[in-house]
């Protein structure tokens, strides 16, 4: 998968899902500003969470307008469009699909009624409970589905823009007090930032799963879902959005409300891979806590080499933090291609083989005749690592040690990561030592969970592990992909829009 902060993700090999990336918000409110250009370059630098579509929607008081479309950010927009987005409030959307098809229907930011205007919503996570949610909208609105839903939208993301219509027959409510009926509804990871023709809007789950912060700019505020977006539209960061917080951002100013009580458990996968190494979560620099695993891994898997390498880019901070603490020479042993996409080439038998050639090729003459400490932030199926190890015995390393600055991922994500299924995860059937021989590799070390967590610095009890542990803590319905499920009787569109600008609100 190509990546916009120019990593290089796990599916190194056509068809070898990894870990996949989620979704990124950004929320602006800032009049005399050119809020449409700021929340493109919020999404720019969140283009790692999700490289599926990208949207933004904008309001100048009395109308909003939403343009979004499949592709990165830099192919769905340009000058033009842009510059069609005018208004004072905007927020942004990147995504790759965790729950839904990935299809233009799915598309965010989501526009619907709202009150006596219109919402457009941004959505980064994932909810456990869409079926119960599904079944309210059914309950309030009959058998015919309107908005996001009716025009084939099978996303968690559609059922909350559906819930924040309200009651039809019921009196006209705001959005804010809307939201706050809406909200402890929600069960699992979410992260929004939506808006309606005079506010800006953000919400956090309970838990914090997903991440979300709130930033200062000259004349207005930012929220967004890391804090290296605010660093590039110069704001300042401020704090993060507090799990159970709303907030709410329009001409009188910012208030916040809480509608839950917060019980924090924050995503560790974000320290171990998701997040940009620029970002800060928790008041700790992520590229300081994956530099921190790796010279855990050194402590904790020591062994004799010539030379650390990372697999590029993901394994670099941690392959710094393993030469640091081992004494062991750090060297680049693998040059990446930055600009081969996920789709180029469908998996044949023989073109999976070549696959990793095309986005990885290795240095021979740093790497021949050497023992090699390889360093890579996970496992998922093997199949990558395995083709990787081969690769470099044929470039002549004399030993490759695999080392991995997560503990063996053994459970599915609920929350907003696209995992492998449980049967497909290497490391829920097989001990490390079988996995060891499936790689090839003279030995593979996993960081501890304990190590992993110390890392973050911040306490276990205060974060989600459940990828690893399988200790979940929000409760999963029997479904999976719960929204997926309803997909059948929605109005799904016979062919794909040409990408349009859609204007709600006051004419």
């Amino acid at each position: 998968m190509r990546r916009g902060d120019g990593r290089l993700s796990h599916d190194l090999l056509p068809g070898d899902k990894g870990p996949q990336d989620e979704c990124g918000v950004f929320g602006v409110w800032a009049p005399g500003e050119e809020v449409a250009r700021l929340t493109y370059f919020g999404i720019y630098a969140l283009q790692h969470r999700g490289q599926e579509s990208a949207g933004i929607a904008t309001s100048n008081g009395e109308q909003l307008r939403v343009y979004k479309d499949m592709g990165l950010v830099s192919q769905v927009f340009d000058d033009q469009t842009l510059s069609a987005l005018q208004g004072h409030i905007a927020v942004g959307h990147v995504r790759y699909a965790t729950t839904g098809a990935s299809a233009w229907e799915n598309a965010q930011p989501t526009l619907g009624p709202a009150g006596a205007g219109t919402v457009a919503l941004g959505h980064n996570g994932n909810l456990t409970n869409t079926r119960s949610l599904m079944e309210e909208v059914r309950r309030r609105s009959g058998a015919d589905l309107s908005g996001e839903l009716g025009r084939g939208s099978s996303t968690d993301t559609a059922v909350i823009t559906a819930l924040l219509a309200g009651t039809p027959g019921e009196p006209v409510r705001s959005l804010e007090d809307t939201a706050m009926d809406v909200l402890p509804m929600l069960q699992g990871a979410f992260s929004l930032v939506f808006m309606d023709e005079h506010s800006l809007y953000a919400a956090r789950d309970a838990h914090g799963i997903r991440p979300l912060v709130l930033g200062r700019l000259q004349r207005g505020w930012a929220v967004a879902s890391e804090t290296a977006a605010l660093d590039i539209v110069g704001a300042t960061f401020v704090r993060e959005v507090e799990p159970g917080e709303l907030l709410i951002i329009d001409e009188d100013g910012l208030r916040t409300r809480h509608f839950a009580r917060p019980e924090p458990r924050g995503c560790v996968f974000e320290y171990v891979y998701l997040a940009r190494p620029d970002t800060q979560i928790a008041g700790r620099s992520v590229n300081a806590a994956r530099s921190e695993m790796g010279r855990v891994l050194a402590r904790e898997h020591p062994v004799e080499a010539d030379l650390v390498i990372p697999t590029p880019d993901s394994g670099t901070p941690a392959a710094i933090g393993y030469a640091q603490a081992s004494g062991i020479p750090f060297a680049q042993g693998l040059v990446k291609n930055a600009y081969v996409g996920r789709t180029f080439i469908q998996p044949t038998d023989t073109i999976r083989q070549l696959g990793i050639k095309l986005k990885l090729n290795p240095l021979r003459e740093v790497i021949a005749g050497k023992r090699l400490v390889v360093v890579d932030d996970s496992i998922v199926r093997g199949n990558t690592q395995r083709a990787l190890v081969r690769m470099l015995r044929e470039a002549g390393a004399a030993e490759i040690h695999v080392r991995i600055s997560s503990p063996p991922v053994k459970w599915p994500c609920f929350y907003g990561i696209d995992f492998a299924t449980r049967a497909e995860l290497i490391a829920n059937g097989m001990s490390t030592e079988e996995i060891r021989a499936s790689l090839d590799a003279d030995s593979l070390g996993y960081i501890s969970p304990e190590g992993m967590i110390e890392a973050t610095a911040v306490p276990e009890e205060r974060l989600c592990t459940a990828c690893f542990t399988g200790r979940y803590p929000v409760p999963v319905e029997e479904t999976t992909e719960p929204a997926e499920s309803h997909r059948g009787s929605y109005h799904v569109l016979p062919h794909r829009p040409s990408p349009t600008l859609t204007i709600a609100g006051a004419q």
